[in-house]
């Protein structure tokens, strides 16, 4: 099987394995699917309509995509031309659309429809516009792809990665993707880690299987059904399969998966534990890591055995913990802000558009807090931002968050400070339930009583049956803040002192 070698321009992929391996299957969603010949005659065509179109090396493109066959062709034309895919979310707010595209300055968006927003244009059209024109040269852009971030703010930022537009073995080695890896992509493709491993998958011959939507049994139904051998999850999603009933879990053949990958935000104990006795301890990873990617961690189910909790040893760049007074932290077990950068002699990671990095001597942050344990493995306490001072004391709330799922009827939740005159914060839980159970507020608050300290408890509870996250488990806890201060919690505020 023809394997890229580094340095081997993206924009010719399809073509090599087409020549290799014509009929297999490289991607499919849905009951629609691509060969290698078919999503090279595509991909070549829309390359073509998008020159003709303006798009040439070193153009951003935003690609408004849903996950499909459509988004993968559009990402691989991009490569061809050495421009920059830019998957977006179909459902971006018209201001953060607007501030998005003035920062990337398209000359076409590829969406569903065209007309739809300003040089509008979809793959159809690309293609009919491409058919029979020339065949065109392959460039290496200057990055490979342009995923977004910020958005919550009100001031998003792009993110280019510091990748050019050649086979670079980094991401199939952080993420354990093999050549010809069967792979399974859950969440949406506008979303940083979906992108790249599906497209990682493409790159090193593998088929790619996208789902439509987030699906509990249809993820386990498509494993069994097309030998899936790796999965990404987010541990939202590993929570709804976990409840689904036992018969319906057991009704489907798994034997096929090599690794399970979760990422984007922290997974509680109780549902890593809970998989790792379902499907083994050497089929479940974890990768810790920024969009930026300048350094990152991963561990296996075995590993995390042994350091429960932890997201893992550096794997690739460097990572330190510098204490909020500003000090660097050298004894193991003392939190503080972490710290990253690329490893000596490597070359930027990312650049930001839209925005500016800010760093010391190549150091810079996410904005996380943890702490080291002897052995060098990591531990997560929060989000330094979402950190609450309750009466002079630190709160971490993904800490109250993880003790929240361990409820057998807690699907996830948020947890946020609002103002309060006596403690400078009121800890302020929004648990999300399954849909028809009779808990109540008074049960989330002695189920916690047990498991967290009294001033991490949280003062009041609101119970809601609508996701908190996304599908890719993003959380925008400033936001949820924001709408029940402004709703002053007049309707939902169910205390539970």
């Amino acid at each position: 099987m023809f394997t890229p070698e580094p340095g081997f321009p993206l924009g010719d992929i399809p073509a090599a394995h087409a020549a290799e391996r014509p009929d297999s299957t490289a991607v499919r969603a849905g009951d629609a699917e691509l060969t290698w010949a078919e999503l090279y005659r595509a991909s070549d065509a829309v390359a073509r309509g998008m020159k003709l179109s303006g798009v040439s090396r070193g153009h951003i493109v935003p690609l408004m995509l849903p996950n499909g066959l459509d988004i993968v062709v559009a990402a691989f034309a991009c490569l061809k031309l050495g421009a920059v895919p830019q998957p977006l979310s179909t459902r971006l707010a018209p201001a953060e659309e607007r501030a998005i595209l003035a920062l990337s300055e398209p000359p076409v968006v590829i969406g569903l429809k065209e007309g739809v927003a300003d040089r509008s244009t979809t793959v159809a059209e690309l293609r009919r516009l491409g058919a029979g024109e020339a065949e065109l040269p392959t460039e290496i852009g200057p990055s490979w792809k342009a995923p977004t971030s910020g958005g919550s703010t009100g001031r998003p930022k792009i993110i280019l990665s510091g990748a050019e537009g050649a086979f670079n073995p980094f991401d199939m080695e952080a993420w354990g993707l093999r050549p010809g890896e069967q792979s399974l992509v859950t969440a949406p493709v506008h979303h940083n880690a979906p992108f790249s491993t599906a497209m990682t998958t493409l790159f090193n011959g593998g088929t790619v299987t996208l789902l439509e939507r987030f699906d509990a049994e249809r993820v386990l139904s498509e494993v069994e059904r097309h030998a899936i051998t790796w999965v990404y999850l987010v541990p939202t999603m590993m929570r709804r399969i976990l409840a689904l009933p036992e018969p319906v879990r057991a009704r489907y053949d798994l034997s096929s998966l090599v690794s399970v990958w979760h990422c984007a935000e922290p997974c509680p104990p109780a549902t890593k534990q809970a998989w790792i006795d379902w499907l083994g301890a050497d089929r479940i990873w974890e990768l810790y890591a920024g969009t930026e990617a300048q350094a990152g961690c991963t561990i296996s189910g075995t590993e995390w055995l042994a350091h429960r909790g932890s997201v893992g040893r550096p794997t690739w760049g460097e990572i330190k913990i510098v204490g909020l007074d500003g000090t660097p932290v050298t004894e193991p077990g003392v939190p503080g802000e972490i710290f990253m950068r690329v490893a000596e002699g490597k070359p930027p990671a990312f650049r930001y558009l839209g925005a500016e990095v800010q760093e010391t001597d190549g150091w810079s942050t996410l904005g996380d807090i943890g702490e080291f344990d002897a052995d060098g493995y990591l531990y997560l306490h929060d989000r330094r931002s979402d950190m609450l001072l309750v009466g002079g004391v630190n709160v971490y709330p993904a800490e109250i968050e993880g003790a929240l799922t361990e409820h057998p009827h807690v699907l996830s939740s948020a947890v946020i400070g609002l103002p309060d005159p006596d403690r400078g914060n009121r800890v302020h839980a929004i648990v999300q339930i399954e849909e028809g159970r009779t808990t109540t507020p008074e049960e989330i608050t002695d189920f916690l009583a047990t498991r967290l300290s009294p001033h991490k408890r949280p003062r009041s509870v609101e119970l809601v049956t609508d996701p908190l996250r996304s599908a890719a488990g993003k959380l925008r806890r400033s936001a949820l803040r924001a709408e029940r201060l402004d709703q002053g919690l007049s309707r939902n505020d169910q205390r539970a002192l």
